[in-house]
């Protein structure tokens, strides 16, 4: 089913205080792809950029977590956990031959929390391994459980090999029935570690709509569409204090609490966030959800994002809340308008270099690019890109439109096909554009390609990366044409 719609006026908030809202963000240039603003329910403002959508698969990043957290309230719901469940006791076939006193007293409301007794960041560690689980159960756990908080995403992942422990299903598979469906959801995409088990912790793809929707089911204390997912209990305690974690927080919206795989937020909300900006925030008094995805290249302008939403809308409600036509008319065209840097279709200049049928061997770079070739015909261009691996791929370009294709990619473990846009473009005579957004995740790739007699200048730069450096190469020309 899909959100019904309403004027914010019909919600104690005017079109103006939302104008004011939104203009905000584009003075701020605050890189917000998508957002959702429910007001009761009701869905009173939304903007998506081109050439996001709205209904496209979304990568979470750590907003996966706040999924995770609720499919274990499900499973303690219906008797397959208890929270004070000792983690050991799920895996005894992967326990180290020493058992400290801290592990043995870790449980699932520590995993929950985020303080298992770990002291620093576990996560490389651990990612590098094959057996995750069993490389986690083996690591010193400095604190006692409870007593430090550390933030972990494998503390994450261990609650998913604990629900497929219990119930002999994978996390997507336990969770169609129980949550996607019931929220109007296709079955969603989860990326998996080397043995196969749901990441837990990130990886998860939902559209904003499905953000918005699960925001929605959070702010009616478990219950969508008049159906049950999950208990008011669970709620309670996933969106209460359960672990401290002040000391050291860059921001105040950091700093006042943790949940069960939840921040807590000033004036009693709460939100669930993952890496560039993904959010999914509830303001329980305001009975106000926010979903929104994003570009941000840290994690400094999502607390900007949230001063605005305070600012600019919990402090508006019910201030000179009068309907007027004007208004609203100038907020939706400001929405409908929200474009993201789409390169600017230029004309093909007269002398462009003989490319087609050109290919270049390329020197050393980190990528492990080996060599590139082009072919033109008319208005269209197809880039080639060999590694000598399951990066290789042929790319469609049109000088005159964007052009929709797949690609393999990395989304946030490991390459998977994903829909990309493309755009072509010549800079001047010499030097050619060629932008690539994955409208999956964050990420924009460009290549700046500088044609010169017998080389090109190969130039690799990406607007945000968890893993993937920029570079810069040069390429000499093959006598074989390709």
């Amino acid at each position: 089913m899909e959100i019904s719609t309403d004027i914010p006026e019909n919600h104690r908030l005017s079109s103006k205080a939302l104008l004011e809202f939104f203009t905000k963000i584009e003075q701020l240039k605050l890189e917000v792809n998508t957002l959702i603003l429910l007001q009761d329910g009701k869905a009173t403002a939304q903007f998506c950029r081109s050439p996001y959508r709205m209904d496209s698969p979304q990568l979470l990043y750590s907003l996966s977590k706040s999924f995770t957290s609720i499919a274990v309230g499900i499973a303690w719901d219906n008797g397959y956990l208890d929270l004070d469940d000792n983690v050991i006791s799920f895996f005894p076939e992967k326990l180290p031959r020493n058992i400290t006193p801290n592990l043995a007293k870790m449980t699932v409301h520590h995993l929950l929390s985020m303080n298992a007794g770990h002291h620093d960041n576990i996560y490389a560690t651990v990612a590098k391994e094959q057996d995750w689980v069993k490389t986690f159960l083996s690591l010193d756990v400095e604190h006692e459980p409870g007593s430090h908080y550390r933030y972990s995403t494998h503390s994450t992942y261990m609650l998913s090999a604990i629900i497929e422990q219990v119930t002999g299903q994978n996390m997507v598979d336990f969770l169609m029935s129980r949550l996607f469906e019931p929220l109007g959801l296709p079955r969603p995409s989860w990326e998996i570690c080397p043995l196969g088990i749901t990441a837990g912790g990130m990886g998860l793809s939902i559209s904003t709509e499905g953000i918005a929707k699960f925001g929605l089911m959070l702010l009616n204390k478990g219950v969508y569409e008049g159906k049950r997912i999950v208990s008011e209990q669970f709620i309670k305690l996933a969106t209460s204090e359960q672990s401290d974690n002040r000391a050291g927080a860059e921001r105040i919206d950091s700093a006042q609490g943790y949940g069960y795989q939840f921040h807590l937020c000033r004036r009693g909300c709460y939100r669930g966030d993952g890496a560039f900006g993904q959010l999914c925030f509830v303001a329980p008094k305001e009975n106000i959800v926010i979903a929104a995805t994003s570009s941000f290249k840290n994690m400094k302008p999502l607390q900007t994002l949230l001063d605005l939403i305070y600012e600019r809308i919990f402090d508006q409600l019910d201030k000179n809340v009068f309907y007027y036509p004007e208004d609203n008319i100038e907020l939706q065209n400001l929405l409908s308008n929200f474009n993201h840097s789409v390169p600017t279709i230029r004309p093909v200049p007269v002398n462009i270099p003989i490319v087609n049928n050109s290919c270049y061997m390329m020197n050393d770079n980190p990528h492990g690019l080996k060599k590139v070739s082009f072919h033109l015909k008319d208005e269209q261009l197809k880039l080639q890109v060999f590694y000598g691996d399951d990066r290789d791929k042929s790319l469609p370009f049109d000088f005159t439109k964007a052009m929709h294709t797949k690609d393999v990619f990395n989304k946030d473990l490991s390459m998977h096909l994903q829909e990309v846009i493309t755009h072509a473009s010549w800079q001047d005579e010499n030097t050619l554009q060629l932008t690539l957004f994955y409208i999956e995740t964050p990420y924009v790739v460009t290549y700046i390609i500088e044609f010169q007699d017998e080389t090109i200048d190969f130039q690799f730069n990406m607007n945000v990366s968890l893993n993937i450096s920029d570079y810069r190469v040069t390429g000499n020309l093959m006598n074989v044409q390709v």
